[in-house]
């Protein structure tokens, strides 16, 4: 056959443009969600100030809309649908992140913004012995002791009973006494805290015990106690069975291994879960007001006499409804998010800090 049979018995290649295959080539900048999110907004803003509505969540609600049909019309045209399809399920997840966070956000705003008029010195170091509820003075002291005390003493008795139980339901729990166990703990974590107040409270009646911080304390071990069961079991199923294996192997008891080699590995994410218990019972009210009783005064034995806290202070001045005890809550309330936060942050930084060491 000749060269130039060979020639014209190729196939001519097609004039017209080519089709787009499902990997197409074309892409969208990596900031384009930013610039759909601006373009959003803008209509948003204006469809709705046209149409009378003045409304910030409408505006939103618009917004979240149309960056959505943005998003998908522009991907499509651009790249492909299934590139459109990914990245709709991407917009989707950013809106509803975005719509969880506002509310958020918002209420840590309004409170430290609120706060933060009344929060100083003074308001840290007094207490409300002798101050009208109309009065601008009085601070939080005796509320801040409290907590202090009644969630040390829930802690110091609800993390060994925790972790001592989560032991044995991953290292020895078998048969019916682990499935009960197991059974009592998931209704106790979601157990009210109301009716962890009333199970104390007829308790005391019974036995006839008077108000304290100590009672308090045992309603909050309650609520506290299936929280670091279910945390401490989750971190103990993640240490690898090979470590308990090659610790038994060498003739180590069992005990022994559990306390010397499966703890220590897993201390990071039972220090977290202690810590995200103790932030879990801190803002807890319904308890305090029904054991626990307030307090003008300080005092500073919680195994006698009533004592007040920061969650009862801060509805004993809600309830007063004057200027002066609002500003007060807001402060209050700032001190107990600010408290809780500093547990998280002492978590995080535990966790980290104990988490096993990898090599390369």
């Amino acid at each position: 056959m000749s060269h130039a049979t060979a020639v014209q018995d190729r196939p001519t290649p097609p004039t017209g443009p080519a089709p787009r295959s499902g990997l197409s080539s074309r892409s969208l900048p990596r900031l384009a969600p930013v610039g759909f999110a601006v373009v959003s907004v803008a209509l948003a803003i204006s469809i709705s100030l046209a149409a009378g509505w003045h409304s910030k969540v409408q505006w939103g609600m618009i917004a979240a809309l149309l960056f959505l049909a943005i998003s998908y019309v522009a991907t499509t045209v651009v790249e492909n649908k299934r590139q459109a399809k990914d990245r709709l399920a991407t917009s989707i997840v950013w809106v509803c992140f975005l719509i969880a966070i506002v509310p958020l956000a918002s209420l840590l705003w309004t409170t430290v913004s609120r706060g933060a008029e009344r929060l100083d010195g003074y308001f840290l170091t007094h207490s409300m012995a002798g101050v009208l509820g109309s009065e601008a003075s009085g601070g939080v002291y005796h509320a801040l002791i409290g907590t202090l005390e009644q969630v040390g003493i829930a802690t110091v008795i609800s993390a060994p009973l925790g972790l001592l139980t989560a032991v044995y339901l991953v290292e020895y729990g078998k048969g019916s006494l682990a499935k009960a166990v197991t059974f009592f703990v998931d209704v106790m974590t979601g157990i009210p805290s109301i009716v962890a107040g009333l199970f104390i409270l007829s308790i005391m009646l019974i036995f006839e015990i008077q108000p304290s911080g100590l009672m308090g304390a045992l309603a909050l071990t309650i609520l506290m106690v299936p929280v670091v069961v279910r945390s401490t079991e989750e971190m103990l199923k993640l240490v690898p069975n090979e470590l308990r294996e090659a610790s038994l192997a060498l003739g180590i008891p069992k005990w022994r291994t559990i306390l010397k080699v499966v703890l220590p590995t897993a201390i990071g994410g039972i220090t977290t879960g202690v810590m995200l218990a103790i932030a879990r019972i801190a803002g807890e009210t319904a308890p305090i007001i029904l054991l626990v009783f307030g307090s003008q005064l300080i005092n500073a034995n919680p195994f006698e006499g009533a004592q007040s806290s920061l969650p009862f202070y801060i509805y004993e001045q809600y309830k007063i409804g004057e200027a002066a005890s609002y500003d007060r809550a807001w402060a209050a309330a700032l001190v107990l998010i600010a408290f809780v936060m500093i547990l998280n942050l002492v978590a995080r930084g535990i966790a980290r800090w104990k988490a096993p060491k990898t090599g390369r």
